[in-house]
């Protein structure tokens, strides 16, 4: 029979007499248990009369954080603790807690706090944690204008990068992130210059950018540009090759507009080779982009000889007639070069003209002279500087092989750029007197001196992709450029020339 069993009273009895009984059987035991007994009670009284924060309290329950294990375990007594006494807000920290420690105890308890508002009333979370929401939002706030402030130390630390750069000295880099918009995807360039279309089966000729030797060049953000130019006008002014130049910078241009069916040809034109002048209309961003067809930069005239039949001169002392409507424009960029090279303006007979008197001959060097000293006069004594930035794009190479544009020069199997100089042609000499007219005049203009950047790309040519799966190999173009191609990479420099303006204006 067990013990509890064999001393229970038989005939009943007092509380007094049971506990007697009880402890008289621990005392037959052993006197450990007693002393057992006598610690616990004693512990028991000291953890119902010490408060937790009491610095007693904490001494005796700090754990020493010297190990993983040792913080997970005071984690959890502390767990346990919490859960059995409830601290009081109003009770001092303990004193031998750090700062930190102090703060992770508070924000511990805002967060519980927060959970138990949200465990019993959904809707009051806004209300819970309106300081913190507030809090969030002005660092949000913070932090999205210190994004933009780097953003826009970024773009000035690029501007100040390109400042004393020369942008034509380098060399030509394959990088397959281009072309800047997608062979074909672009609707506006003419059959002449989509070589893709056309059926050329390389791509090498729109996976090259140009690398200048100074400095990086910034690829052409079409967003940033249409910014850039919102309320503007831009005129490309020139021949043929300035067409190629601004039929590349409206398709980079319409690739990166929100809306492309607010980018528009003013008056409805599908083709760009026949009228005088085009413009086309981004209506989101109130700017247009406008192309004015003026091979010369001066008048085209006609006289009539002894016999009353007329002929074709050219007013080397007149400014094109409808220059007045581009005086204003905000932007301009200016060409001529290639019909200098065509056999009635080499040869300068009988057709160079000033007031009423024609040249019998002279020399086409001179007469380039003249008629750009005109254009000058004309850009200082009819464009604003303070309002208006005057460009001038330099002769930009051909590359007919075995004879010329009419008479069977041909590029149609160059794939690779030239990548030695010693094979460069020499500088024109009409650049460097084109140089001399810009060093002497009052306004300021800049010079993109394209020639040898273009003379190293013969591939570039639409040569006989110039049509439609054209088989025609007696009449290629080598002049022209393909678009996606080289003149994506002016308008890539123009961009960055804006930046720096834009950054000296500041």
């Amino acid at each position: 029979m067990a013990d509890i069993t064999k001393y229970a009273p038989i005939n009943g009895g007092t509380l007094i007499s049971d506990f007697k009984i009880h402890f008289s059987i621990f005392r037959t035991k052993t006197p450990v248990v007693i002393a057992f007994l006598f610690i616990f009670t004693a512990f028991t009284i000291f953890l119902a009369f010490t408060p937790p924060s009491s610095p007693i309290f904490t001494q005796v329950f700090t754990v020493t954080n010297t190990t993983t294990s040792d913080d997970s375990y005071r984690s959890h007594f502390s767990s346990i603790f919490v859960y059995f006494f409830p601290p009081n807000s109003s009770s001092p920290q303990p004193q031998n807690c750090t700062k930190n420690e102090v703060k992770t105890h508070q924000d511990q308890t805002q967060i519980d706090r927060k959970d138990e508002v949200l465990k019993a009333n959904q809707s009051e979370i806004v209300v819970a944690m309106s300081p913190e929401s507030s809090s969030s939002k002005a660092m949000n706030s913070s932090a999205g204008s210190n994004l933009k402030k780097k953003q826009s130390k970024g773009i000035d630390d690029l501007r100040k990068s390109l400042l004393n750069c020369d942008f034509f000295d380098g060399n030509w880099v394959r990088d397959d992130s281009y072309p800047l918009y997608k062979p074909n995807s672009c609707s506006l360039i003419d059959e002449q210059f989509n070589c893709f279309f056309n059926g050329r089966p390389d791509s090498g000729y729109y996976k090259l950018k140009w690398k200048p030797k100074g400095c990086t060049l910034p690829g052409l953000n079409g967003s940033h540009m249409l910014e850039m130019l919102r309320g503007k006008r831009l005129v490309f002014v020139g021949d043929s090759l300035n067409r190629n130049m601004w039929e590349s910078l409206i398709c980079i241009l319409r690739n990166s507009a929100k809306d492309k069916k607010k980018v528009y040809e003013a008056s409805g034109k599908q083709q760009f080779r026949s009228e005088i002048s085009y413009s086309f209309v981004f209506q989101d961003y109130k700017f247009t982009v406008e192309f004015f067809v003026t091979p010369f930069l001066v008048q085209e005239w006609e006289v009539s000889d002894k016999n009353g039949t007329k002929k074709e001169t050219l007013r080397l002392d007149l400014i094109t007639k409808f220059a007045d409507q581009y005086k204003d424009a905000d932007i301009m960029v200016f060409n001529t070069g290639h019909w200098w090279t065509h056999d009635k303006t080499s040869k300068g007979k009988d057709y160079y003209q000033e007031g009423s008197h024609v040249y019998d001959e002279l020399n086409v060097e001179e007469a380039f002279r003249k008629a750009m000293t005109t254009w000058g006069r004309w850009i200082d004594a009819k464009v604003n500087p303070k309002k208006s930035l005057v460009f001038f794009r330099g002769y930009s190479a051909s590359h007919f092989s075995g004879g010329q544009w009419n008479s069977g020069g041909q590029c149609d199997n160059e794939t690779e750029p030239i990548t030695n100089d010693a094979y460069l042609s020499q500088y024109p000499s009409k650049m460097a007197l084109l140089e001399q007219v810009l060093r002497g005049m009052k306004t300021r203009v800049t010079y993109m001196n394209v020639t040898k950047m273009t003379d190293y790309r013969k591939d570039g040519h639409p040569s006989t992709y110039r049509k439609h799966h054209s088989f025609d190999l007696m009449i290629q173009d080598c002049s022209h450029w393909c678009l996606p191609g080289v003149p994506d990479i002016w308008n890539e420099i123009l961009y960055a020339e804006l930046l720096v303006k834009h950054h000296r204006s500041k």
